[in-house]
């Protein structure tokens, strides 16, 4: 008998890049509305990982596999193994993860404003987010990051959604032109 291939290699992979851009539109949405939650730090933590899990898991599942950010740049979240929209349970514990690390950069970035002496607790702060993402740098084939391994996921292109990237590089083409006539 043959061998089923794996479903990663019958999926395009999306650029490490725009992972990181769909990441970041996540992040800063959510870092925006939990920093208006007031100055009560535990406060702001709980809502930061209400509107993570929110965006990143309730708003995933109910939306073909894509958050804001993913809609965004036209990619979506698939199950490794079956190839299909991942169940709660494994969006959950891969945002779970990635929302500790984002969770993290956001005191990093916090301490940042608050004065650059603490350059080095932001860098620490920002390291698990770094060392998590990075992974996927290691293994060109799959590109899975630390939090796409444990949940056995993967992120792959769809035709659905805003095409962000490419309407950004049609618009800095037109100004191009336009400035040099």
């Amino acid at each position: 008998m043959y061998e089923l291939e794996p479903v990663y290699k019958r999926f395009p992979q999306v650029p490490i890049e725009r992972r990181f851009y769909a990441f970041l539109i996540d992040f800063v949405a959510v870092w925006l509305v939990s920093s208006m939650a007031g100055g009560n730090p535990f406060l702001r933590v709980l809502v930061f990982l209400a509107l993570w899990l929110g965006m990143r898991v309730v708003l995933v599942s109910s939306n073909q596999g894509q958050s804001l950010g993913r809609w965004a740049l036209d990619m979506k979240v698939l199950d490794a193994k079956y190839g299909k929209l991942p169940g709660l349970l494994t969006l959950s514990k891969r945002e779970g993860i990635l929302g500790v690390c984002a969770l993290l950069a956001m005191f990093g970035f916090n301490v940042l404003a608050n004065g650059i002496s603490m350059l080095l607790s932001m860098l620490l702060l920002i390291a698990p987010l770094g060392v998590d993402c990075g992974i996927a740098l290691s293994e060109p084939e799959k590109q899975q990051a630390f939090h796409d391994r444990i949940a056995q996921t993967l992120v792959i292109p769809t035709r659905r959604g805003f095409s962000l990237d490419l309407r950004l590089k049609r618009w800095v083409a037109q100004i191009r032109r336009r400035m040099q006539k």
